[in-house]
C-alpha cells in the first residue's frame, strides 16, 4: 500500500456507482458506511470534542444489541463499519468481540480511538481485523496534550507508547492495517502543529492528518474559521515533512470551506449513517442533539437495525433531507456528509455518473 495515495480529503462515493444509480432511481438503498460508538463514555476531556453537544437519550448498547446490529449490516449490504463516534469505544466491555465478529461477517472494520486503552496486548488481538486504526491526538508535547486533551501526564506517555507498539506490531506481523494519527486543529493550537508532524515521522505511522474543528450551527465552539488562514504556512510546512513511510496531509477543502456550503439539500445520509453510543440512529452525528429529534431514525438498543433502515419513517426523513423543504445551510458546520453532498449536488438529474478511473482506492468501504 502506498500511503501517499490514501484519500484523506475527499470521498470515495463515485466508486460505489451501482449504489448511487439505485439511489437516483429512487430505490431504498442501504448505507455503504456506518460510523458509530459503542458507548458514550470517555476518559479524556478534549477541548475540541463535539460530543458535549450530542447528549441524547438514556439507552445503552449491550453485546447482544451490538452483534445483532452487525448481523443486520451484513443482511442489508452495508460494507464498512467504523467504530468512531461520540464515545471512546475501547472502554466498552464487548469492543474486541464487536470488531472480530464484524470482520468475520465480511464487513470492513475500522477504529478511531484516543489510544489510552489500545495497549499492545489488545493491538495484537485487534489490528489483524481492522482496515485502519486512527489515533486522535492533538499534541506531541506533554503540556499541549494535557491542555488540549484534558488528560494527565500518565496518559500522555501511555498513548505515545501504545501508538509505537501498534506500529511495531503491524510491521512485525506484516499486517495490511493502516495506522494513522489525526489532529483536530483550532487556530490557537498553532504551536502544536510542527511538533506533532515530527512525532508522527518518528513513530513511523502511515499518515498524520490535520483537520478542521467542526462547530455547532450557532457557533458554540467559538471556532474562528477566518483564522485558519493565519496558520496555513505552518500546515504547509508540516506537509513538507512527509517521508516515503509517513504521509502528512491537511484537509484543506474543509478547512478552507469554513461555514460555506455550495449545496442546500443533504444527499449523504442514505450512503453514510451515524449511530450514537446510546444506539440512536441519525442522519448525521450533529443531529444526535434533541434539538434535531424530528430527524431521529430509531435506536438499535430497542429496534433491529434492519427494521429501522427498511421503515417508512426512515425513508420519509431521507426524502425530506434531499428535498427543497430542507436547508443544509442551517446545519452545524462541516459534517461527515459534506464531501458526498458536494459531489452528488454537482450531478444533474440526467447526468451520467462519472467513473473516477484507476484502481479502487484503499479503504473503499469507508466513503
Amino acid at each position: 500500500m502506498n500511503t501517499h495515495e490514501l484519500i484523506l480529503d475527499g470521498t470515495k462515493i463515485l466508486w460505489h456507482r451501482k449504489r448511487v444509480e439505485a439511489w437516483r432511481r429512487g430505490d431504498r438503498i442501504s448505507p455503504i458506511t456506518v460510523e458509530m460508538a459503542l458507548n458514550r463514555s470517555c476518559n479524556f476531556s478534549c477541548d475540541y470534542c463535539y460530543a458535549r453537544y450530542q447528549e441524547n437519550v438514556s439507552t445503552r448498547l449491550d453485546r447482544a444489541h451490538a452483534l445483532a446490529f452487525l448481523d443486520d449490516c451484513k443482511e442489508l449490504g452495508v460494507k464498512g463499519v467504523a467504530v468512531i463516534g461520540d464515545g471512546e469505544s475501547t472502554l466498552s466491555s464487548f469492543f474486541d468481540d464487536f470488531i472480530i465478529y464484524g470482520k468475520g461477517l465480511g464487513l470492513s472494520m475500522a477504529l478511531g480511538t484516543n489510544g489510552y486503552h489500545f495497549h499492545a496486548t489488545r493491538a495484537e488481538r485487534i489490528l489483524p481485523w481492522l482496515d485502519y486504526c486512527r489515533f486522535s491526538i492533538a499534541s506531541a508535547t506533554r503540556e499541549g496534550f494535557m491542555r488540549i486533551m484534558g488528560a494527565g501526564p500518565v496518559a500522555y506517555m501511555r498513548v505515545r507508547s501504545n501508538i509505537a507498539d501498534a506500529v511495531c506490531i503491524k510491521k512485525g506481523d506484516n499486517l495490511p492495517v493502516t495506522i494513522g494519527m489525526q489532529m483536530v486543529v483550532k487556530p490557537d493550537y498553532a504551536a502544536e502543529i510542527l511538533p506533532l508532524a515530527y512525532e508522527a515521522v518518528h513513530l513511523g505511522v502511515d499518515y498524520l492528518i490535520y483537520k478542521h474543528c467542526s462547530d455547532t450551527a450557532d457557533g458554540a465552539m467559538g471556532v474562528d474559521y477566518d483564522a485558519y488562514a493565519d496558520i496555513q504556512p505552518l500546515l504547509k510546512q508540516a506537509e513538507s515533512l512527509s517521508t516515503p513511510r509517513t504521509a502528512i496531509r491537511v484537509k484543506w477543502s474543509k478547512m478552507n470551506a469554513g461555514r460555506h456550503r455550495t449545496y442546500v439539500r443533504c444527499y449523504g445520509p442514505p450512503f453514510m449513517l451515524q449511530i450514537s453510543g446510546t444506539g440512536l440512529v441519525a442522519p448525521c452525528g450533529m443531529f444526535f442533539d434533541p434539538e434535531y429529534k424530528d430527524y431521529w431514525l430509531g435506536n438499535i438498543a430497542t429496534e433491529r437495525f434492519f427494521d429501522i433502515v427498511t421503515s417508512d419513517r426512515y425513508w420519509r426523513t431521507m426524502t425530506l433531507l434531499g428535498s427543497d423543504n430542507f436547508d443544509a445551510r442551517l446545519c452545524p458546520t462541516l459534517c461527515h456528509q459534506h464531501h458526498v453532498n458536494t459531489i452528488l449536488d454537482d450531478l444533474g438529474s440526467d447526468d451520467s455518473i462519472p467513473w473516477p478511473g484507476g484502481d479502487p482506492p484503499t479503504h473503499l468501504n469507508f466513503i
